[in-house]
């Protein structure tokens, strides 16, 4: 449990410096090979802020705070304040569900969202400048009078499942709560029948896998419309820039980056610092597949695989302390309102 909530983060904030570069030469001429944490730095030449607009109806929308003046320029990297080792937003958000989590012993959807609107409403939060689309368009709804309940759209990216991993760390004991949990909680922000699916076979995958199956088993026998078995095989023998980056497209829509990072478990599924290493090198949006992979290698892999560097220069680590060591309590309750 502690290996897949770690994992989560840990895959995300590796990848925080190279988020979004499409660009491998790029990637590798700004950063090297990218083993550890690093800070990222401007310019970055992959930025699309240039052609990013935000503009809020009223208080209720405003989001950006003082990130709104970076946004139409050049060059601009997304996560431009944030530390080695600090999470990006939607990873920042996956702490704000644990801390409601553990305060509260159980997962309320309504909870999460009155806490994730204060979040988001706050200025200096969370100092990362690039809000998804997701998020811009939740609280357009918000500012627009609808109830948080009614502010989620059907987007269709793999950041909507970037707090599975947690959801299923805490309701471990239960595969029936924790797929309500997982299928209620992302469809608050990303209620696509894709991203749904994504997310529940993701759940399905990480259960089978805290019950004792490998995880080449469990994606095998799980996520086979994703990953046909057959071709997955083959494409094994692959390098890794080929399959991500050519058979599958490194951009962050779902059909393309959740059989990305199926393969990826695949082919690292014994190596976790293997596999979250060659994630964060091949770009894209390595920071969401990242936080999948670091579920999926995290929690087939246990908690001490992950390097002790990675593990200690999180910063979150204090609250994913105090997250698996409640739902590790034996009279935890666990359940889903």
């Amino acid at each position: 449990m502690a290996g897949l909530v770690y994992g989560t983060l840990v895959g995300d904030a590796l990848a925080m410096p190279v988020h979004w570069y499409y660009d491998r030469e790029a990637l590798h001429r700004d950063y090297g090979e990218v083993r550890d944490y690093l800070a990222p730095r401007n310019p970055h030449p992959g930025s699309i802020l240039w052609r990013s607009n935000y503009q809020a109806l009223n208080a209720k929308g405003e989001i950006l705070h003082d990130q709104a003046r970076y946004w139409g320029q050049q060059g601009v990297h997304y996560h431009q304040n944030l530390k080695p080792g600090e999470n990006t937003l939607n990873l920042q958000l996956g702490r704000v569900l644990a801390n409601c989590l553990t305060t509260s012993g159980s997962y309320d959807p309504d909870l999460y969202l009155k806490r994730f609107a204060e979040f988001m409403l706050t200025p200096g939060r969370h100092r990362d400048t690039y809000i998804e689309e997701c998020h811009r368009n939740f609280f357009t709804r918000y500012a627009q009078g609808k109830p948080l309940r009614k502010c989620g759209g059907e987007d269709i990216h793999i950041g909507g499942l970037a707090h599975v991993g947690i959801l299923c760390a805490w309701l471990a004991n239960d595969e029936t709560a924790a797929r309500a949990a997982v299928r209620t909680h992302v469809s608050l922000t990303h209620n696509s029948p894709d991203v749904l699916k994504a997310a529940d076979d993701q759940a399905r995958i990480l259960m089978a896998v805290l019950r004792g199956r490998s995880l080449e088993e469990a994606i095998t026998n799980i996520a086979n419309e994703w990953l046909p078995p057959k071709q997955a095989q083959e494409w094994l023998r692959h390098p890794d820039s080929v399959i991500v980056g050519q058979r599958f497209s490194t951009a962050c829509y779902i059909r393309e980056s959740f059989p990305a990072t199926l393969y990826l478990a695949l082919k690292y599924s014994e190596d976790i610092q293997s596999g979250l290493v060659a994630n964060t090198n091949l770009g894209g949006d390595n920071c969401h597949r990242g936080a999948v992979l670091g579920a999926l290698l995290g929690a087939a892999n246990g908690f001490t695989k992950i390097p002790q560097r990675w593990r200690d220069g999180l910063m979150a680590k204090e609250e994913l302390h105090g997250l698996c060591e409640a739902a590790a309590r034996p009279n935890q309750l666990l359940h889903h309102k």
